[in-house]
């Protein structure tokens, strides 16, 4: 086994570090909303309580902050539509009801405003924005959507988005040759077959997720690497029916590695059809994408 696969396989079995605290993030004015407007919002206690308490627990063992947990809590219960378009947020409510302070709330709430979730305005206060203001391709949202009552619906939009994105890189990724992303290219499928082989699910996903951001990478399109953290994303909440490469498996390893002999040999339709095989792995996602014709 090379050092890289032995370091990544040791680095796979530490906790993740989770975001920073909060700091100083008292300077974002978040208004807030007008007082008969807080009369008429719906109350943040009853059943509500307990899924806000169980899903900071469950956002602790991940090794988040308090602004971290609460902008995973938030962003869920807006995009499961727990907190429907036009709701208004106030701060002191939402601290109340999280147990957290007006620096933790106002820092969240504009994390969620960069994510297209919520606005913020003068004299009005901030309110959860409609789906259509949403940024669909950030991460977290796609995430939250992926586990969320929208779980199939965001599956097979990805599914859909990776057949789009990734035979395309892989074609141009062949015509570049660059010697360094291929040996890693070749690395990662070494650490993929060993991690496969002890069962270490979580090295494979690891070294799977970084296969297709080098491959992205390779592909020399500036506007395309800036989509690979959508296919991040979709290897990261893999599982359901029709994202492809969601577990360690003998056929997903052998594409991986005609991927990465395609690209060695600058063989651009072999890099591509590999990669299109790749996305159909699965027999469920026949149903998205049309299997590619053996040429």
């Amino acid at each position: 086994m090379s050092t890289l696969a032995h370091t990544m396989m040791t680095a796979a079995r530490t906790a993740d570090s989770g975001l920073a605290g909060s700091g100083e993030l008292d300077r974002y004015p978040y208004p807030e909303a007008p007082a008969g407007e807080r009369a008429a919002t719906r109350s943040w206690g009853g059943a509500d309580s307990e899924l806000g308490r169980a899903s900071r627990r469950g956002s602790a063992s991940r090794g988040r902050g308090l602004h971290g947990q609460l902008v995973q809590q938030l962003g869920q219960m807006i995009v499961s539509g727990d907190l429907g378009a036009d709701r208004p947020l106030v701060p002191e409510e939402i601290g109340q009801r999280f147990e957290v302070s007006r620096t933790v709330v106002r820092e969240s709430l504009r994390v969620l405003e960069a994510k297209g979730l919520v606005s913020a305005r003068p004299n009005v206060g901030t309110r959860v924005r409609p789906v259509s203001d949403w940024n669909l391709l950030d991460p977290d949202i796609i995430e939250w959507r992926a586990f969320g009552p929208q779980r199939d619906d965001q599956r097979r939009e990805l599914a859909e988005l990776r057949w789009t994105i990734e035979p395309l890189a892989a074609r141009l990724a062949a015509g570049h040759g660059r010697d360094d992303i291929q040996q890693r290219l070749a690395d990662m499928v070494e650490i993929m077959g060993h991690a496969m082989g002890q069962g270490d699910t979580i090295t494979f996903s690891r070294a799977d997720a970084e296969f297709h951001a080098l491959l992205i990478q390779a592909a020399g399109n500036r506007m395309l690497e800036h989509l690979s953290g959508i296919v991040s994303a979709a290897l990261h909440v893999s599982g359901g029916p029709v994202t492809g490469c969601d577990r360690p498996g003998e056929a997903s390893l052998a594409h991986h590695a005609r991927i990465a002999d395609a690209l060695a040999s600058g063989d651009a339709g072999a890099a591509e059809t590999a990669m299109r095989q790749l996305l159909v792995v699965h027999p469920d996602v026949e149903r998205v994408v049309p299997a590619p014709r053996e040429h």
